[in-house]
């Protein structure tokens, strides 16, 4: 029962109120959705998009957009309402600690590195991929060896592909750690700047593009199984679903400023729910027309939205370094928001006891966790640096479907056994709308490839070794 014991609701909501840890309360409703369009808009639309539909779903990958949005709908509202009860950082592993228990807390609190760590360092990768292009278009070439991964992952086994690093990944990722380390309101407004610059050009696109349709690339919207499970077919739309799920990470990371938000039971559900539905819009406008440009089997490039913009040709080429442009930015707050969400969950763990203290330490001038800050931001620097997007995609989308899982269930438990906590948002339709998101989300999981779920139990082996060698004995439930 010790591995069950679960952190006290009155506790959590006591240490919020009393403003024990040491965050600046600088944000509202709007710089939330502005957050969540941040994270959300970015690989998914300019890197995902391409090698999906060419991989998995053909021109049926806006239907993978509208599966995986519909999961993460069902999540959201689950997230909506532990974020109306519960305003405190630290997302999916606060909501597990307090509704289920300790073990599958840091199991979650574990998994969540894959989600916004790794999730940082392949955007990165991608933001490498459209920069490059970008300087190539004037005149300015950055060699192969300085801007591919050294690492690649082919026929079951790593080899060297001759690079010697992705520099442009590094710089992005350390740059946006510094951005992130001087405090909450800066990054806040560097967010803005960049979300409006993005969503101008993605409707420029749309706007540009949509006259150059070909039908005759829908066809077949559905392209037929060609005898391997996950490449097209329905298998293909669910195994795109999986993948491309990784570019509707967003809105949880909304959750994890929750301790640096004016009115947090009021402002993150309105940030969670709004930023989703924008971005579940623009996903599937996006790919119908990305599909219709060009067929579906030319996308498997680093940079599709631009790489369709070269094929319509002269009548559309003015846009090319504007689309490359707003890519970049657009990739850039998405880094920017993960590597906020990763630095708030260690230092919830490190403030619960569950890794060193550290790790909890507060900047007393910019009063952001500037130990993890630096710490997450680092790593994510060295992974965009040596591995390719592929296997960081893949292990990110199983972490977070993994995470929203624990979430959706984590709803339905805690209404039974704490149904007098006030609720400012309540997810409907409970438990239906919980245990549909989390059968989404399980059966996406179940069609990614087996290498990605050998990883994850790896992962998960790695981190319950630190949980009981460090975590279980310094627990701050142990001490009590």
């Amino acid at each position: 029962m010790e591995l069950l014991r679960t952190k006290p609701v009155a506790e959590l909501i006591e240490e919020f109120e009393e403003g024990r840890h040491g965050f600046r309360r600088a944000l509202d409703g709007f710089h939330l959705v502005l957050l969540g369009i941040g994270a959300i808009v970015g690989t998914g639309i300019f890197v995902l998009t391409g090698t999906a539909a060419a991989q998995h779903a053909g021109p049926a990958i806006a239907i993978s957009f509208l599966i995986s949005g519909l999961g993460c709908l069902c999540s959201a509202f689950c997230y909506a309402e532990f974020a109306s009860m519960l305003p405190i950082s630290g997302s999916a592993y606060t909501y597990a600690y307090a509704a289920i228990g300790e073990l599958i807390a840091w199991i979650i609190g574990w998994d969540l590195i894959l989600e916004y760590l790794f999730g940082a360092a392949t955007v990165a990768v991608g933001w490498s991929g459209y920069a490059t292009a970008l300087l190539a278009d004037f005149g300015i070439r950055i060699p192969g060896a300085l801007s591919h991964a050294p690492l690649d992952f082919v026929d079951g086994k790593f080899a060297f592909t001759g690079a010697f690093v992705n520099l442009p990944a590094i710089l992005v990722t350390v740059v946006i750690t510094v951005i992130l380390v001087l405090g909450i309101r800066e990054s806040a407004r560097v967010n803005a700047v960049i979300v409006f610059v993005k969503i101008l050009v993605i409707l420029a696109f749309l706007i540009v593009c949509l006259p150059h349709v070909q039908p005759q690339n829908w066809s077949p919207f559905i392209p037929l199984n060609e005898g391997q499970v996950g490449v097209y077919g329905w298998t293909g739309i669910l195994a795109g679903a999986g993948v491309i799920f990784y570019a509707f990470i967003g809105f949880d990371a909304v959750t994890t400023a929750a301790q640096e938000v004016k009115d947090p039971k009021r402002d993150i559900p309105v940030g969670i729910l709004g930023s989703l539905l924008v971005c579940i819009v623009l996903y599937v406008a996006v790919s119908l027309v990305l599909t219709g440009v060009v067929n579906y089997r030319d996308l498997n490039v680093p940079a599709p939205v631009a790489f369709a913009v070269k094929k319509v040709g002269p009548a559309v080429a003015w846009i090319k370094p504007f689309i490359e442009l707003g890519a970049i930015a657009g990739l850039s707050s998405v880094i920017l928001v993960l590597l906020l969400g990763q630095p708030r969950i260690f230092h919830r763990m490190a403030t619960d006891g569950l890794l060193p203290p550290v790790f909890s330490k507060v900047h007393p001038r910019f009063h952001t966790p500037i130990v993890t800050t630096i710490v997450t931001g680092l790593t994510a620097a060295a992974l965009a640096g040596l591995f390719p997007i592929g296997i960081l995609s893949e292990l990110v989308s199983i972490g977070t479907l993994l995470a929203f899982v624990i979430a959706c269930l984590s709803v339905i438990i805690l209404r039974r056994t704490r149904p007098d906590l006030p609720r400012k948002f309540r997810t409907p339709w409970v438990p239906f709308i919980p245990v549909l998101g989390a059968l989404i989300c399980l059966v996406q999981m179940i069609f990614l490839p087996w290498q990605t779920w050998l990883r994850l139990l790896i992962w998960l082996g790695l981190g319950l070794v630190i949980y009981f060698g460090y975590g279980r004995r310094h627990s701050g439930l142990a001490s009590k």
